[in-house]
């Protein structure tokens, strides 16, 4: 049996596109260094290193999108498109667990 077949992404322009990779690479690097979460110092320095080209690479997107004259990011769009890449699951690594019992 074949998994569910998963939506199909909006249409995004190649920028757009660059800003949620960008973004989603950003929250998985951040979801490694949580110190809630994470089991050494080392793999979150590699993350943290990690973390200034993926930063360095979702603002050249979105400086590419304001020199192009994208001033308004359509949220909704977006939103579709990171709910298609998991984004609600890769956002929850950022945040504090909850605790147990």
């Amino acid at each position: 049996m074949w998994p569910p077949e998963l939506p199909p992404l909006p249409a995004l322009t190649r920028a757009e596109g660059e800003v949620i990779d960008s973004y989603l690479a950003v929250l998985d690097l951040l979801g490694r260094i949580n110190p809630a979460r994470g089991t050494d110092t080392y793999g979150g320095l590699r993350a943290a290193q990690a973390l200034v080209g993926k930063t360095t690479a979702l603002r050249d997107a979105l400086a590419l999108m304001h020199a192009r004259g994208e001033s308004e990011l359509h949220a909704g769009t977006l939103a579709q498109a990171l709910r298609v890449l998991d984004g609600e699951r890769r956002a929850r690594l950022i945040s504090v667990p909850p605790p147990r019992a």
